[in-house]
């Protein structure tokens, strides 16, 4: 998905924009709400075919800060604005990073709220953006400029977080919304004999078609991985395997019963991201927000969600491949 080259997030990312901001007590129950979004998205779509041409398949998502903006935003405000001046303030400055910024508009809520209602903290605030998607980048500079206000103390930094090479020594927060689950994940399998993990790899044939198979060889990543979870769990943790070796025996003795588990799906780009904010980022304190399940997830133990759009219509698939 971040892929510079080809990712999604980089070619191809269009966000929702609901307008003008939600107005949610006058909802009586949520189906009034949902009804209202499909208004917002037959709206938004209508706009972009008029200014675009007609894409059966154009990529289209939401995130909570635009549907909830701006009070998604103006709560992260408030805890940093608290926690800075608790901690740092006034011997530091606020100090705000934020990866994967979509459109701009949780920036501007939180620096709107900020302005609003703290101008001392304001006026110690550099809020700074690490976006890899050139066409998101000049998006959230022209929102910026459109909002008016906040230019001097914004800078938008268009790289990959994964080719940071700067030591930030001050202290900082460091906000990532709706962003690991995003990452880039491996596949594992696992022998239901001997539990020894095989990783999946991906094979293109002279046709252009993938295809997936096993390895016993683990890459230097994944290898860390393991190592480092077993040690920070004492080996208790979820795996895609009946615990029990007799239940697995039991299992691999029926009919056309398959040798390996169902996939596991690891978070080894994660680890890499705080990696580098270890590294980088020393003083850092890490905001964060995802989901806790996935509805429509493939087979398999942390399972992503795979699909595709059609005339304005999401369709999950089974496969990543």
């Amino acid at each position: 998905l971040y892929n510079p080259n080809y990712g999604y997030f980089s070619k191809n990312a269009v966000i929702f924009s609901p307008g003008q901001p939600f107005d949610f007590p006058a909802f009586s129950h949520e189906p009034a709400f949902y009804k209202e979004l499909g208004h917002r998205y037959t709206e938004f779509e209508d706009a972009l075919d008029d200014k675009e041409g007609v894409k059966d398949d154009r990529p289209l998502w939401h995130t909570p800060t635009e549907l909830f903006r701006p009070y998604y935003g103006e709560a992260i405000a408030r805890y940093l604005v608290s926690n800075y001046r608790l901690t740092t303030y006034p011997y530091h400055d606020l100090i705000i990073y934020e990866m994967g910024a979509g459109r701009g508009t949780l920036m501007l809520n939180i620096l709107d709220y900020i302005r609003d209602m703290d101008p001392q903290v304001y006026a110690r605030t550099k809020y700074k953006i690490i976006e890899i998607s050139s066409s998101l980048a000049a998006l959230q500079g022209q929102n910026l400029l459109r909002a008016s206000g906040h230019a001097d103390k914004v800078d938008i930094i268009n790289k990959s977080i994964f080719d940071w090479d700067e030591r930030v020594p001050s202290p900082c927060f460091f906000l990532a919304l709706e962003v690991f689950d995003n990452f880039a994940h491996d596949c594992l399998r696992y022998d239901l004999r001997t539990e020894e993990p095989l990783q999946a790899r991906v094979l293109i044939d002279d046709d252009g078609d993938f295809y997936e198979f096993y390895d016993t060889r683990l890459d230097p990543v994944a290898a860390r991985f393991l190592r480092v979870r077993h040690a920070a769990t004492a080996g208790r943790y979820p795996a895609p395997y009946p615990a029990s070796r007799l239940a697995r025996d039991l299992r691999s003795r029926l009919p056309l019963a398959p040798n390996l588990s169902a996939p596991e799906y690891i978070p080894t780009r994660l680890m890499q991201y705080l990696d580098v904010l270890e590294r980088y980022f020393p003083a850092h304190r890490l905001l964060t927000s995802d989901f806790h399940a996935l509805p429509d997830a493939i087979e398999g133990l942390n399972a992503p969600v795979v699909q595709t759009r059609f005339e304005r219509r999401t369709v999950p698939v089974t496969t990543p491949l």
